[in-house]
């Protein structure tokens, strides 16, 4: 598909009529100081780390197991569900701090560390416990008194899936011109020319590089194909940079991320939610921030549209459906429950996560999910793969 590539300097928003222009004009502005806008990879895994780091031993231990099992279960495949994943009845795993039934059950105390497995089928944790000590071998979870909470998501599918605005903001419908919708998440700049001087949307790879693939230079369209975005009349950008996902087996993933060049006067740095029939917009904080269990996030995407909810387990691994019988493997993921409702859904993908307080400072950038629990790359470890930095 024909595309044209944006030229020289940011440009001045525009004047369309449907939606205000943003607030700040992103023509030509400064480069904000190197670091203050963006935590390094290693340093949003190493906070990870340090609470991880005091889980006990033993769960650390299951968890690592449970992780090479994982590893044997993804890659590409026949498109069917493997035999060893549905013995298992697993797709992912992480640390999170359970809830009264998980404490009860395990006799611990509340708010102490619990292994969360994520299970293609419904199961109790004692079901969960009794399964996997048999399918993989693991002794420790034959104790009644091991701390497990099991929860149900299906197999976990990269979020695939309404109104075209000019300037577009972040959580809005948008993707690559033959996918059929996701979210953009927020604007990001090049660290070092030329692409310093990029004005670029942020979002998944399987929502702007169409899952691997491309070529860069494809149009992405606002809103995305589903929703009714066409070419060339919705181009807001072209693809720039994408992170490939590895399907091959044995292979780990971190992030699922690309960039697309916009034209400045078609996109805007403020994120928007619908209230009361009219759009609204905000600003989130410039300073990313580690995940904390429990910490309460927000986002705004295209289905969901405005959800709050909060980081129920870190350092997760899973194994996500990208289809056609691609299953990539990911590691030090977070993961996000709604008190109620969905935190997220499909056409979410590419959505901001950041904090529910008045810092509203970025944690991760969404890209999948399933049975309720929504899951997420941590934002430092995006920005350092596609070498950008927020401009918010």
């Amino acid at each position: 598909m024909a595309t044209k590539k944006p030229q020289g300097e940011f440009q001045s928003p525009g004047t369309e009529s449907e939606a205000p222009a943003s607030s700040d004009d992103l023509s030509g502005f400064e480069s904000p100081d190197q670091g203050e806008d963006a935590m390094s990879a290693e340093a949003s895994e190493a906070e990870v780390g340090t609470w991880v780091s005091g889980v006990d031993s033993q769960i650390l231990g299951v968890k690592t197991e449970l992780e090479k099992l994982l590893v044997s279960m993804s890659g590409e495949s026949t498109g069917a569900r493997s035999q060893s994943e549905l013995e298992a009845n697993i797709v992912g795993v992480g640390i999170g701090m359970g809830d009264g039934t998980s404490v009860a059950a395990s006799g611990g105390a509340p708010g102490d560390p619990v292994l969360e497995v994520y299970t293609l089928e419904p199961a109790s944790a004692a079901e969960t416990r009794a399964r996997l000590a048999s399918v993989a071998g693991i002794a420790a979870l034959a104790d009644s008194d091991f701390p497990i909470l099991s929860v149900h998501t299906g197999a976990i599918d990269a979020q695939p899936h309404r109104m075209r605005l000019r300037a577009a903001p972040g959580g809005i419908s948008c993707g690559h011109h033959a996918i059929t919708a996701g979210t953009l998440g927020c604007l990001v700049r090049g660290r070092s020319a030329p692409r310093s001087n990029r004005l670029m949307v942020l979002s998944n790879n399987h929502v702007l590089a169409n899952t691997n693939g491309g070529p860069l230079g494809a149009a992405i369209l606002q809103p995305g194909p589903y929703d009714g975005g066409r070419h060339p009349a919705d181009q807001i950008a072209i693809l720039e940079r994408y992170v490939p996902i590895n399907f091959a087996a044995g292979a780990s993933n971190r992030v699922d991320c690309a960039t697309g060049w916009a034209w400045a006067d078609r996109v805007r740095r403020e994120l928007m939610y619908v209230s009361g029939g009219v759009v609204r917009y905000f600003r989130v904080g410039a300073t990313p921030v580690a995940p904390q269990v429990g910490m309460p996030v927000g986002k705004s995407g295209r289905t969901t549209q405005l959800t709050s909810g909060r980081i129920t387990a870190v350092g997760v691994t899973i194994n996500v459906n990208y289809g056609s019988g691609r299953v990539a493997h990911f590691v030090n993921q977070i993961a996000v429950r709604a008190a109620s409702g969905d935190f997220s859904a499909g056409g979410d993908s590419g959505s901001l996560i950041w904090t529910w307080d008045a810092r509203r400072a970025p944690v991760a950038l969404l890209f999948a999910g399933g049975g309720g629990t929504t899951f997420a790359s941590l934002i430092g470890t995006t920005l350092a793969a596609l070498d950008v930095q927020l401009v918010v």
